[in-house]
């Protein structure tokens, strides 16, 4: 599973470089952000944060695609003395624009959390799937509503966050 997902995401890379210079169609480019939501793992509730960062090409008029990494951390606890740690995911966006300052996106990848207990720890891998809306305040900054789910293969139960943002396109 990890080698599809690297694989989709190394082939959005790849495909993006060309358009770089691509920055007439709105949605398009370089973008990084910070994030902040509701954090429920494994039926634990806490706060989540992190930062982003992307690149979207225009594939059709009103159709954008690209890779985004993310790191984030949360005040969750995982139970028995554990917490949930830092989070890691590597996914590809496909948007679509609803009106000059509205992106609707679904997004698929890869997710690696963290678990620590005591001393140790374990990282845990999975697929991270969700969607949400973009809107452009001015052509270099926006704001951002998305829903994600996480589903990993240690069957450690599933996460969901709901988050918020504001990002830069560059």
């Amino acid at each position: 599973m990890k080698t599809v997902i690297f694989a989709a995401i190394a082939a959005a890379t790849v495909v993006s470089a060309p358009a770089f210079a691509q920055d007439a169609a709105p949605f398009t480019g370089p973008r990084a952000g910070v994030t902040a939501g509701y954090d429920k793992f494994d039926g634990r509730e806490g706060f989540t944060y992190g930062v982003t960062a992307g690149y979207d090409i225009a594939v059709t008029p009103g159709v954008t695609f690209g890779p985004e990494v993310s790191f984030s951390d949360t005040t969750t606890s995982a139970g028995a003395g554990a917490e949930v740690s830092r989070d890691l995911a590597a996914s590809v966006r496909l948007g679509y624009t609803l009106t000059p300052q509205v992106l609707a996106f679904g997004k698929v990848g890869y997710a690696n959390t963290r678990i620590d207990l005591g001393n140790g720890g374990a990282s845990f891998e999975g697929v991270r799937y969700g969607g949400g809306l973009e809107y452009s305040v001015t052509p270099n900054t926006y704001i951002s509503a998305e829903y994600q789910r996480s589903e990993y293969e240690a069957n450690i139960g599933g996460r969901d966050v709901g988050l918020v943002g504001v990002g830069f396109r560059f």
